[in-house]
């Protein structure tokens, strides 16, 4: 097996791919690159629908790339510093939510529970894809199912 490399944040790719060098923590590197997709969340608040789920599809695309990139760099598949897929993640966690720092707090909740759990699907895409796609498209739908439990507790009136 080849000797791992360093990441390096000079390469725009592996800059992408590490959440702005958030993946770097010692402790805990995708619940703190979950972080590097407030920005986004905020940036786009009160964009369409259409916009947010369009910039989603985007982010998820780019994902592809650079984690894929990124992780033949390291020349390991899913190193716990490639985070980009938790950014991407909680984006959609948040698409058309009204935001608060509740709604905030119990998206964030949500989505680290789905992505760290890997319940059903999410499980089977995580054992079954490999590259870009397979660290991705799992974190992808653990933000859909963390979309519609978000969706759900506005409904339901237990978020406002």
């Amino acid at each position: 097996m080849a000797k791992q490399r360093v990441f390096n944040l000079k390469k725009p790719h592996q800059f992408f791919a590490l959440g702005f060098g958030l993946g770097l923590a010692r402790k805990a590197p995708g619940t703190f690159g979950t972080l590097a997709g407030l920005p986004f969340i905020f940036a786009t608040q009160g964009a369409a629908i259409w916009l947010q789920c369009l910039i989603a599809i985007a982010m998820t695309l780019f994902g592809i790339w650079v984690c894929g990139k990124t992780a033949d760099d390291v020349n390991v598949h899913d190193h716990p510093a490639i985070v980009w897929d938790e950014v991407a993640g909680f984006y959609i966690t948040m698409i058309g939510a009204a935001l608060s720092w509740q709604s905030l707090i119990v998206g964030f909740i949500l989505f680290r529970f789905f992505d760290i759990l890997k319940p059903g699907p999410i499980k089977w895409l995580d054992k079954r894809l490999h590259g870009g796609s397979g660290i991705m498209l799992d974190d992808v739908l653990a933000g859909i199912f963390s979309l519609i439990c978000v969706q759900a507790l506005f409904k339901t009136g237990i978020l406002v």
